[in-house]
């Protein structure tokens, strides 16, 4: 056997190596020899051979994503599969907003007052005043008087600690506040109760007891009053008898009509229900005959007149409907009409939020069962708004800023002096308008 036999031979009994794989063979001429890739770059010259290492690539990213997404989306489904929601949410059928049009046509007039105290006092949501002295309740749990670039503590309703909002129930925190006809200060504290305070000494008179069970229910949240002119009389909402202020965006969201108007004789101390079945009734201001109130529900972006004496006593009608934005507080304007301050608007033309959510309460389960309440309010748009709105919730003007860029989270709007001063139950600050520039 010559030399070329030889080779010829030993090429004939070279052993085949077999792959699985398409891509993992190699031929070349005639001859069925067949190697392992040793790289890609190698492998996958030519078209057949690059379309193969494609579709294996192919199979082996979705397998990945596939695999990848099922471990992320596994605890999301054990969330909603398993967890509760802590709200049970009415179905609401709301109207489709006003137009942002006309009295309530979009300005930035609200961006021309200037803050006061910033960073001094936190989240002042009412504001009273005895002459030039201003008096406000605080998130910290204090009735504070401001006098000029001053600030005082004039009392403290609860017991510290009161750092953050998980000390609230045990510190207390003020929110609505009346000046009554002795100069004596009345004080709705959303957890504590109802208080009468001495500006000067600041002693504190407890008239109703915050968690008490009325009519069978309890005061969980109590939220803002009106006084008589003799001071016999004190009216006040109780926003819910299932969740606490600090839980107000559960309030909100469930849409539950558990909300009533109470009235409080300072005389015989006799409490009584006025008013029951109001969604999140708010701002409360007596009109001046005194034989009715006007209230805010802030879920339906509405105001109710309930009459409280006379012969419509325990009757209510409707003051204003379909309001384009939701209404907190409510306080009397020089011209007669009342100033309602709105820290969220149903923006038409746009997208209101929380129209959009009042008809699919699966949705609002769900967003309770991923999300805290603060990275909730994260979602909605700052918009402060402020109307002045007379007999029959007819619009006269309105002030506004979009986007809250300087006063924020507006709660209430009180008219002192020629200027509104713009109270917050989040900001750090009031802020103060003077009407002859708007």
């Amino acid at each position: 056997m010559n030399e070329t036999a030889g080779l010829r031979f030993r090429r004939q009994n070279r052993h085949d190596v077999i792959s699985d794989h398409p891509a993992d063979r190699v031929r070349k001429g005639n001859g069925a020899v067949t190697s392992f890739c040793e790289d890609m770059t190698s492998c996958c010259a030519g078209d057949d051979m690059a379309s193969h290492c494609r579709t294996y690539s192919g199979r082996v990213f979705r397998a990945t994503l596939l695999s990848v997404g099922g471990l992320l989306l596994l605890p999301l489904l054990v969330i909603v599969l398993i967890l509760e929601s802590p709200i049970q949410p009415d179905v609401l059928v709301l109207k489709e907003p006003p137009a942002m049009s006309g009295c309530w046509e979009a300005n930035a007039k609200l961006r021309l007052a200037r803050r006061l105290y910033e960073d001094a006092v936190a989240g002042p949501e009412s504001i009273a005043n005895i002459g030039d002295v201003f008096y406000s309740g605080t998130a910290d749990g204090r009735i504070v008087k401001m006098i000029g670039r001053r600030i005082h503590t004039v009392a403290r309703l609860g017991k510290p600690p009161c750092e953050s909002v998980q000390y609230e129930v045990t510190c207390g925190r003020p929110l609505g506040i009346r000046v009554g006809p002795n100069g004596t200060l009345f004080v709705a504290d959303a957890y504590l109760g109802v208080f009468e305070v001495n500006p000067t000494t600041g002693e504190s008179t407890r008239l109703v007891a915050g968690g008490q069970e009325v009519g069978g229910r309890k005061l969980l949240f109590i939220n803002d009053l009106a006084v008589t002119q003799d001071g016999k009389k004190v009216y006040f909402t109780s926003s819910s008898s299932r969740w606490q202020r600090r839980n107000y965006l559960h309030l909100i969201m469930e849409a539950s009509a558990d909300g009533r108007v109470l009235e409080y004789d300072t005389e015989s101390g006799e409490l009584s229900v006025v008013m029951d079945s109001l969604r999140f009734p708010n701002g409360i201001q007596l009109l001046p005959d005194e034989e009715s109130v006007l209230v805010a529900e802030t879920t339906v972006a509405r105001i109710r007149r309930v009459h409280v004496a006379g012969l419509n006593k325990g009757g209510m009608d409707t003051f204003v409907d379909n309001l384009p934005g939701f209404p907190d507080n409510i306080r009397p304007s020089s011209s007669g009409g009342y100033w309602v301050a709105m820290s969220a608007v149903r923006p038409n033309p746009g997208f209101s939020m929380l129209d959009f959510l009042s008809q699919r309460p699966w949705i609002k389960k769900l967003l309770f069962k991923l999300f805290s309440q603060d990275t909730m309010m994260k979602f909605v748009p700052r918009y402060s708004l402020v109307a002045e709105l007379h007999d029959g919730g007819v619009c006269s003007r309105s002030f506004h800023d979009p986007d809250g860029l300087v006063a924020a989270y507006v709660s209430e709007a009180h008219e002192h002096d020629g200027s509104l001063y713009l109270g917050s139950f989040r900001s750090p600050y009031l802020a103060k308008l003077d009407l002859s520039l708007v």
